[in-house]
């Protein structure tokens, strides 16, 4: 049951995942193609659309729906100061960095619809970060299903799948607070200066 619906709808709940969560729905993704319920191919390029197709939508949102509310609390949090600034000092490194960054993915997008990054700038840039963060993130999860089948043998899927969402989470907010600490993003609770 669980392996047919991975194979009927796992494609689209990767594209969805990439686009609302991102890194812990491409892992797994990763992991299915390991065990051959998808192919790599299919995930890679639904993590990467749903990737790039989601930060797009949040920079024309903070383009052009700059009232509506979840862009005025965005452009209002202190994080956004800081993300503006970073954008200011190495707006193509920031732009191919972000979604790599835990915490960032949706805030990013919107903070750079509303500087003034001119958007075929960012159509471009945007696309090179996801083709780039989609391949990167299944290759992980596809790597991460084989290692467990050399230290475990073959599993059940539900036990495979338990404990690559395990590691995963793990994972990433590891990787998510050392990159926050090492370039200084935390979230300060200072108002941003005017």
């Amino acid at each position: 049951m669980l392996e047919h619906l991975i194979r009927e709808y796992g494609a689209l709940a990767v594209f969805v995942g990439a686009a609302v969560e991102g890194e812990t729905a491409v892992f797994l993704g990763g992991v299915f193609a390991h065990r051959q319920l998808l192919t790599y191919w299919q995930v890679a390029l639904a993590a990467c659309l749903g990737s790039f197709i989601a930060d797009q939508f949040f920079f024309l949102a903070g383009r052009y729906a700059r009232e509506f509310s979840l862009v005025r609390r965005v452009r209002s949090a202190p994080i956004t100061a800081r993300i503006l600034d970073l954008l200011e000092r190495h707006p193509t490194g920031f732009i191919l960095a972000f979604r790599f960054i835990y915490g960032m993915r949706t805030a990013s997008p919107l903070a750079i619809g509303l500087s003034k990054i001119p958007a075929m700038r960012f159509l471009v840039l945007n696309a090179i970060a996801a083709i780039v963060w989609g391949i990167a993130i299944t290759t992980i999860g596809y790597l991460f299903g084989n290692a467990v089948e050399a230290l475990f043998g073959r599993l059940r899927l539900h036990l495979h799948l338990l404990m690559a969402l395990a590691a995963g989470l793990i994972l990433i907010a590891a990787a998510g607070l050392y990159l926050r600490s090492r370039l200084h993003w935390a979230p300060s609770s200072e108002a941003p200066k005017d």
